[in-house]
């Protein structure tokens, strides 16, 4: 076996360590603790571009106040006939002050026979839940409920 020098060795795992924890904490100290107001328009942006969105059609059933953020139940509905012609094909959930605005998005088809999705979300804290629906003839729709959270997810310890 062959003589290494140990102190090589040893040099070289302190400074690819210390790399690694240096990579590490840029990262974390990057992404904001929370969305802002002006994130969740940005988001919602990415998505309808610059389309008209207009409210109805789309039901977001989400409780009010809920006790606690960790498991928030959410459900959103589309009135559609989902038909070849006319459908559904997409749902999008945003929120106003998690650490990402963008909570999830839901494709669907003429096959998936009613635009209605159902999930439980995290809530960080008291704040807007925006959810759109973008309609087969490009058409955008949304609905949006404030909801006021008493324990909060989310929370970051430093």
């Amino acid at each position: 076996m062959p003589n290494q020098d140990p102190s090589t060795r040893r040099n070289f795992l302190k400074v690819a360590g210390s790399a690694a924890v240096l990579g590490a904490m840029s990262r974390v100290t990057l992404r904001p603790a929370e969305a802002t107001p002006a994130m969740l328009n940005s988001a919602i942006r990415n998505i309808v571009g610059e389309a008209q969105v207009q409210t109805g059609r789309v039901k977001l059933e989400i409780p009010p106040l809920v006790e606690n953020g960790n498991a928030v139940p959410m459900t959103v509905s589309v009135a559609s006939p989902m038909t070849a012609d006319d459908y559904v094909k997409s749902i999008h959930v945003f929120n106003e002050k998690n650490p990402q605005p963008y909570i999830g998005n839901f494709y669907l088809t003429p096959a998936s026979g009613r635009a209605q999705v159902s999930t439980r979300i995290r809530l960080a804290d008291s704040q807007k839940v925006v959810a759109i629906a973008q309609m087969s003839d490009g058409s955008f729709w949304s609905a949006s409920v404030d909801v006021v959270v008493t324990l909060a997810a989310c929370t970051e310890e430093l």
